[in-house]
């Protein structure tokens, strides 16, 4: 009997490991930035601390930061624009490496980065696709620590139930997005606090939310990558001025 256990425990351990194995070795098959990354950035080069990608405002000091989940196997590098670009508007941006490419995994990282600045008076935690989705699962779980959230192409989980909530939120989705289709935004809006606003890309899709290629199950889209990402950007932007962020 105790043969047929080890032999049993054996075979369970192994079995593991080859799933872990299998999952590891998917997860590391990642989007990585379009090779195209530079013309939208220029001369601009990227800074990297505690494997987190940083955007800091030059010769200033931010007042407020806001921390960006990249999707699913994304790498961090896809979403640069955006670091790039705000933090030209004196907002420290900081989009973290996540564990397995996995926002999910890894959702209390924002924490480490909010201690790891500690000047930083206001934070907004925001994401793309299921970086969104742990964006959302954090800031309903730390309300007081946070001052806005944002989603990109994404929604809270049934779990994280944002009604009756104060917190400012943007979810900025896209009319042709394959992936988080419109349809399931506005299924999913009743989740929102009572401070959400929405707005829709019209011709976006779900990978131009990131600057990385096309994208398995997604819609076409009818504009430009750095169309899409001009228009969320300066979405975020007068989001940001009219929460007096």
């Amino acid at each position: 009997m105790k043969k047929i256990i080890k032999y049993i425990l054996i075979i369970t351990s192994l079995l593991v490991f080859i799933g872990f194995s299998v999952f590891w070795i998917w997860s590391e098959q990642t989007y990585e930035a379009s090779n195209n990354l530079s013309t939208f950035l220029g001369n601009d080069t990227m800074e990297y601390q505690q494997n987190w990608l940083v955007f800091e405002p030059e010769n200033q000091q931010a007042k407020t930061g806001i921390i960006l989940y990249p999707g699913a196997k994304v790498e961090p590098e896809a979403y640069s624009y955006y670091g790039d670009t705000l933090s030209k508007e004196s907002y420290l941006v900081i989009i973290p490496q996540v564990l397995f490419n996995f926002a999910i995994f890894d959702q209390n990282i924002a924490q480490e980065i909010m201690d790891y600045f500690p000047n930083v008076v206001q934070w907004i935690i925001g994401g793309h696709s299921l970086g969104g989705v742990a964006a959302a699962s954090f800031a309903f779980n730390n309300p007081t620590k946070l001052d806005g959230l944002i989603l990109l192409g994404s929604y809270p989980t049934d779990n994280n139930n944002f009604t009756g909530m104060d917190l400012p939120m943007l979810s900025i989705y896209a009319k042709n997005d394959g992936l988080t289709t419109p349809k399931e935004i506005q299924e999913t809006q009743h989740l929102l606090s009572q401070h959400a606003e929405l707005q829709e890309i019209q011709g976006g899709n779900h990978a131009q939310f990131g600057i990385y290629g096309e994208q398995k199950g997604d819609g076409n889209a009818t504009i430009s990558v750095e169309e899409q990402q001009r228009r969320i950007t300066d979405t975020i932007k007068q989001w940001l001025d009219d929460a007096n962020l």
